[in-house]
């Protein structure tokens, strides 16, 4: 007679559930709940008489497929390895390889688009686009505008150009295996996401690597990837609702008095 959750007991006064329905389920739940409270407190006091510790040992659990990637680069503080749709439950390191390769060329594309938000608000090629249809460089508006004035043969080389790096690797001259699932920096001699084999920045193994330092570098450039890539989509989805692509779209404006602290006056008292 304590009434629901026990409240009758402590002196408040509680109708209890009026529809049977809802009763009824309340008490198969807390049921269900009893049966398997029961299962866990008797593994607990099981596993503390054995090993000493009620909860276990995370780092004993070497061989579970959770912990195959935790030391991967891109696991970084303070979420560490963060997995939250289980891509990697199975431990494949082939599925992971891929789905890295993945985060590393979209990172990488993503960082380049900010890059061509940012840019073209300051300073644009001069020249000339088409020749043929008479349109200039400075004539192509910035951010999501420029799909419907830049011709679709300019398209159209954008277009394979990427896929003559994609199909090269950036070598230029010998093919590479890709296709559905491949990635070419993953059939390459290194074997590694996004290692095409220029070396460092770029400069074709011109420069010695120091070990530390692209351990460093690499895990930037994962996390630099990650917020560009969560950046523009926040930019195409500004661009696209409110139109604007400049100085607005990442500036605030503050009201008139804001400057100088010295100088408020209250706008009523103006």
């Amino acid at each position: 007679g304590a009434g629901f959750l026990g409240i009758r007991s402590i002196g408040l006064m509680s109708p209890g559930f009026k529809d049977p329905e809802e009763r009824k389920k309340k008490l198969n739940a807390e049921i269900a709940n009893g049966r398997l409270a029961m299962m866990a407190i008797i593994g607990m006091f099981f596993q503390d008489g054995l090993t000493g510790s009620a909860w276990g040992d995370w780092a004993l659990y070497t061989d579970s497929p959770l912990r195959a990637f935790e030391n991967e680069i891109g696991v970084q503080p303070p979420v560490g390895f963060w997995d939250p749709l289980e891509f990697t439950k199975d431990g494949s390191k082939e599925n992971f390889q891929r789905r890295r390769a993945v985060e590393l060329k979209h990172g990488r594309v993503s960082m380049y688009a900010c890059i061509g938000y940012f840019v073209p608000e300051y300073t644009k090629f001069s020249g000339e686009l088409s020749p043929s249809l008479g349109i200039k460089f400075s004539d192509v508006p910035n951010g999501l505008g420029a799909l419907s004035v830049v011709p679709l043969a300019g398209w159209l080389q954008i277009i394979a150009f990427c896929g003559f790096i994609e199909n090269t690797g950036f070598t230029f001259k010998q093919r590479k295996q890709i296709g559905w699932m491949k990635d070419a920096s993953m059939t390459s001699e290194k074997g590694e996401p996004g290692n095409f084999g220029l070396g460092w920045i770029g400069a074709f193994n011109t420069i010695k690597p120091i070990p530390a330092l692209r351990q460093r570098k690499l895990n930037a450039e994962l996390a630099n990837g990650r917020l560009a890539m969560v950046a523009i989509m926040g930019m195409l989805f500004q661009n696209g609702t409110f139109g604007t692509t400049g100085p607005e779209m990442w500036s605030i404006e503050l009201p008139e008095y804001a400057n100088t602290v010295g100088d408020f006056i209250p706008k009523n008292l103006a």
